[in-house]
């Protein structure tokens, strides 16, 4: 097997403000080449065949760069995680200008009765003109589904869409024919062999699209246009470097009638740039920080961690030449 090309890899780990999708912290790989920085940082869930699409995000930001921009700033949501009713009037006022509001709801331990006041509360802080998506990961069935959406929705006082409420393909379908609550498909595009299912199964009014998971913003661009439905732009949760090719997606797509879920270094206690990816009146300007040296000496992971991602990256890009083509035995 043909040894993988050596790059200069910097492993960063930042602490997250409020545990988020199971996690204390955020870590992952920057690496650096002629167009600019590139973030490879799948979660630890991701196999290394799976996480060969984050490595090749990595490389074209890395090597290519991306796509010239139509716009030059990106209307963002404030993301609420599932905590109690005043941290998320707080997270929301704190937003800096976010009109929309996505709210994270199916948590294991809490009730409707939890998710029903975390609604009102961010209603609260919004005011009726904002707008308040929820997100429940894919955690309900379809008989959840419907009933919590219907009690959510009145809670909320109404809501934009639901984000991934139920795992499968035709359970979104079954949920999206029997609510008025728009359905957004984010693990069905995402991590499915055949994203186009979802279109042809007509399951959904919206698509997530996260780039690191794709491949890259071109293979964002290229999805987007065949499956033609509205598309919403969002993060893996990265540091400031990964959120950039998030911000590249959505300032090159030709349409945008949603606000995008990049506001999420809000969630770092850190980052590795000195000026990161935070909105301003409700959006974030197009832009690409690089690392600050500094920073990156400040996050650098333990010895331990840092070695678990180098060995990660190396398999991984081993993975990705194989599947290529290009490995010889």
């Amino acid at each position: 097997m043909t040894r993988p090309p050596t790059r200069d890899l910097h492993v960063y780990r930042v602490a997250l403000r409020t545990r988020f999708r199971g996690l204390d912290a955020r870590d992952g790989v920057l690496l650096r080449g002629d167009a600019g920085w590139g973030e490879f940082s799948p979660f630890w869930d991701y196999d290394d065949a799976e996480s060969a699409s984050w490595w090749r995000a990595a490389l074209e930001a890395a090597d290519q760069g991306w796509p010239t921009p139509v716009r030059d700033a990106v209307p963002v949501n404030v993301t609420v995680p599932a905590v109690g009713p005043e941290p998320a009037r707080e997270i929301v006022v704190r937003s800096a200008g976010c009109r929309t509001a996505k709210v994270k709801v199916a948590e294991r331990g809490q009730e409707l009765s939890d998710e029903v006041a975390r609604l009102e509360a961010v209603r609260d802080a919004l005011g009726p003109d904002g707008r308040i998506r929820i997100d429940a990961n894919g955690a309900w069935d379809v008989t959840t589904a419907i009933a919590r959406l219907r009690v959510l929705d009145r809670a909320a006082g109404g809501l934009e869409y639901v984000e991934q409420p139920c795992a499968s393909v035709p359970d979104l379908a079954r949920v999206r024919r029997a609510v008025s609550v728009p359905v957004a498909a984010d693990e069905s595009i995402r991590r499915a062999e055949d994203p186009m299912a979802v279109v042809r199964a007509e399951a959904a009014d919206v698509v997530v699209l996260k780039v690191q998971p794709l491949g890259g913003v071109r293979a964002c661009l290229e999805l987007a246009e065949r499956v033609g439905l509205p598309v919403v732009v969002s993060s893996a949760l990265e540091s400031s470097v990964g959120l950039a090719a998030g911000i590249a997606l959505a300032a090159a797509l030709p349409e945008l009638p949603y606000a995008c879920g990049l506001a999420t270094a809000q969630l770092l206690r850190a980052d590795v740039v000195a000026e990161p990816l935070v909105p301003v009146g409700g959006a974030i300007a197009v832009r690409a920080p690089a690392p600050d040296p500094a920073l990156l000496a400040a996050h650098a992971a333990d010895g331990e961690l840092a070695r678990r991602w180098t060995d990660r990256a190396e398999r991984v890009q081993r993975v990705g030449q194989v599947a290529a083509g290009e490995g010889s035995a």
